[in-house]
């Protein structure tokens, strides 16, 4: 496969991490492995107002479409499902630099349908996909370039072997196969009994201690880890140059959320966004991505993005789902200065 902009601007940050100047942009279309029917996103009426229908798969893939024809994301990330019509019936990335990874598990700590419990008892292993599907191992079949594994620890000994084990079996048949991944690792989803401030410390030491008998050939590409503030990032970041940090999105929140969340994790050490409901849930997602893109590479500050990113609305005529006021706002938590 031709080289992607992914592989092109990792490998400038493996070689000179303190100098290049790249950050990463992927989108997470992955979500109907997580989120069942309303992964999609609700349906909106002609007053801007939430209805309870959901899109379509029909019309959650034209959106992949149209972010593939505006190429500003290095990566798409979907299940293998997606993948497969995509990019091998379609062959919607043939000529296209943007990279194509796929989810390579589907713990039950994803399992976000509608009126489950399956999310608050601690994480099990499970995978759905098989990177057969998508030609991994074979650079004349492949559909996509890199997979994602995702791990979530919970302080819980025989929940965290069992997710430590099957990691293990994961990465020895990519070893085999020679294909790259990422790993993604959630903050615990379960009672863990850590206090929440002294959480990223443990979240952090999990990673360092899991990844330290991996030779680096076999290391993640990169991580997807929860913005848990900057002084975890940055000592994440910090800890090893050659072990690149990336972002996870978490809820959609205001749109001021979502690029100061872009600007505070480059400004913290991390090279990678990498977002899902953000940009899926968003008004304009086209929009949304070139903001993001903007506030990365210093073109615009977050508050600038979110007032281009309204006006850019009402150029369109699209209804904003709030006013700009409240879209100006910060909402989560993490992202609040420290008291």
């Amino acid at each position: 496969m031709a080289p992607t902009r992914l592989a092109e601007k990792l490998a400038r940050i493996a070689h000179d991490p303190s100098g290049a100047k790249d950050f990463i942009i992927c989108d997470a279309k992955d979500s109907d492995m997580g989120f069942g029917a309303a992964h999609t996103g609700a349906v909106y009426d002609a007053a801007g107002k939430a209805t309870p229908r959901f899109k379509t798969r029909a019309q959650f893939l034209e959106q992949i479409r149209a972010i593939v024809r505006q190429d500003i994301v290095d990566c798409m990330l979907m299940g293998v499902g997606n993948c497969v019509r995509l990019a091998g019936d379609e062959k919607l990335f043939l000529g296209s630099k943007m990279a194509v990874a796929v989810r390579a598990n589907d713990a039950s700590d994803v399992w976000a349908v509608r009126h489950g419990g399956y999310m608050s008892t601690p994480s099990v292993p499970f995978r759905t996909a098989e990177l057969a599907h998508v030609g991994a191992g074979n650079p004349d079949l492949a559909l996509a370039d890199i997979c994602l594994y995702s791990v979530t620890f919970n302080n819980d000994v025989e929940a965290d072997h069992r997710s430590l084990t099957a990691f293990k079996a994961f990465r020895q048949e990519v070893e085999a196969l020679g294909f790259p991944y990422f790993l993604e690792v959630f903050n615990p989803n379960a009672a863990s009994g850590l206090d929440p401030k002294l959480m990223p410390h443990y979240v952090n030491d999990c990673i360092i201690r899991s990844l330290a008998a991996v030779p680096e050939r076999m290391r993640p590409k990169f991580l997807k880890v929860a913005y848990n503030g900057p002084r975890a990032l940055e000592e994440l970041a910090g800890y090893d140059p050659k072990l690149i940090v990336g972002v996870l999105g978490g809820s959609s929140g205001t749109t001021h959320d979502c690029l100061k969340l872009v600007h505070d994790a480059k400004k913290y050490g991390a090279r990678v966004a990498l977002f899902g409901r953000k940009i899926n849930l968003a008004e304009d997602p086209l929009g949304i991505i070139a903001q993001m893109r903007a506030v990365a590479d210093g073109e615009v500050s977050p508050e600038e993005g979110v007032n281009a990113y309204h006006a850019g609305l009402a150029k369109q005529k699209l209804r904003p789902y709030r006013p700009l006021a409240d879209d100006l706002a910060v909402t989560e938590a993490v992202l609040q200065p420290a008291a």
